[in-house]
């Protein structure tokens, strides 16, 4: 799995206004921002994450994502 791929399928299942991927294949980082987010928790939030890329965080495809996530305010909020 590429970056790329993993960007598209986040984007593909979670409508983002900002959307960053990097990773090493395996060990992923990516920053998440969604109106989606307003009103949840972090852990909701990072559950809908995990929902757009199906089995493939079971299947060790995607075998670590850690994620900041943020509603566009929040992110407004600092300073992006």
């Amino acid at each position: 799995m590429t970056a790329d791929q993993l960007k598209n399928l986040i984007a593909a299942g979670l409508p983002c206004s900002h959307l960053e991927v990097e990773g090493d294949g395996r060990h992923w980082y990516a920053t998440v921002v969604s109106a989606e987010f307003e009103g949840k928790r972090a852990i909701a939030r990072h559950q809908r994450v995990y929902a757009t890329l199906g089995d493939r965080m079971k299947n060790d495809e995607v075998h670590a994502l850690s994620m900041k996530v943020f509603t566009p305010a929040e992110w407004a909020a600092q300073g992006q």
